[in-house]
């Protein structure tokens, strides 16, 4: 299962009440994060959570309030006694940028590698995840990223006695070994069905509807959408700016056949995200207002 926390809403600036956009995960030990704005770690003392297991952390793109918070949060990081490595994904010149800001938080205990991406759409697998990073539509090299947690196969004991394997090697071949033994060779197709449905989140702020993210986002089990603006005049500005309305948003969700989507990175200037959701709810039903430390935990679907 795959915990998630909305660490925080805001876009732009930080707001009483509303950090800045920051989404945090954690699946067995480990802990991901995707940007950092400023508040983030605030956010997750305040959620209960601890900073010391983030093992790898996402960046959408180099603006300041998805950046902003990370020496900060380095260091806390380290103040906490961690000592493994951790590792920082995000566009090309990553590296550069996170030691500019880094000069202020000199001395990390912990090892820091990076993973700059390069590609249109990048597939990494890390720490029990599968993430695959897309391009969109911002007015700078922006990235969505998608969390799939893969689960494996059936065990068949009728499947393992048919190819005749001895019982000896059913959980080495369930763990997905390729076994040598008495001159035959066993592999785990000969105990195991298909790889199964798993977990799929996927992330994205800051871009127009782009068909990359409707692509990367179709049958996700919760889609976490850019929605700066929830008022309909702000369409032109969003063009302009190259953000999304609440409605495009919706529209996304829907195109993408998610199974629930929370809206998130909204403007300053919208103080109240839940007064627009009606005409959102009409296009897609499950449609909901992200609000800081909103959380669920996603589960392997029922067989």
């Amino acid at each position: 299962m795959l915990d998630v926390c909305l660490l925080g809403t805001s876009g732009m600036m930080p707001l009483p009440g509303r950090w800045l956009t920051s989404l945090m995960t954690r699946l067995g030990g480990s802990s991901l994060l995707i940007d950092c704005g400023e508040g983030t770690q605030v956010a997750i003392r305040e959620k209960g959570w601890s900073v010391n297991p983030i093992d790898t952390i996402c960046f959408t793109h180099f603006h300041g309030d998805h950046i902003g918070g990370l020496p900060g949060l380095l260091l806390s990081m380290g103040n906490s006694d961690r000592r493994e490595p951790v590792t920082l994904i995000g566009p090309r010149g990553l590296e550069k940028v996170v030691n500019s800001l880094c000069i202020i938080a000199p001395g990390l205990p912990f090892p820091v590698h990076f993973i700059e991406l390069t590609q249109k759409e990048q597939e990494i697998q890390i720490n029990g995840y599968h993430l695959k990073a897309f391009r969109v539509n911002h007015n700078v090299t922006c990235y969505g990223y998608t969390i799939m947690v893969p689960r494996g196969g059936r065990f068949f004991v009728e499947k393992a006695q048919e190819n005749q394997v001895p019982m000896k090697l059913w959980s080495r071949l369930q763990k997905g070994e390729v076994i040598e033994f008495e001159g035959k060779t066993y592999t785990p197709e000969m105990v195991i069905g298909p790889p199964r449905q798993g977990i799929k989140l996927t992330y994205c702020t800051d871009t127009r509807p782009a068909a990359s993210l409707i692509e990367n986002a179709k049958d996700s089990d919760l889609l976490i959408c850019e929605g700066m603006y929830g008022e309909k005049e702000k369409q032109e500005k969003a063009e302009e700016k190259k953000h999304m309305t609440f409605l495009e948003a919706a529209r996304v969700a829907k195109e993408s056949k998610v199974r629930e989507m929370w809206l998130t990175h909204y403007s300053p200037s919208l103080i109240r995200p839940e007064d627009y959701m009606k005409p959102v709810q009409k296009i897609f039903p499950q449609a909901f207002p992200g609000k800081d430390k909103k959380s669920c935990t996603l589960e392997f679907p029922e067989e």
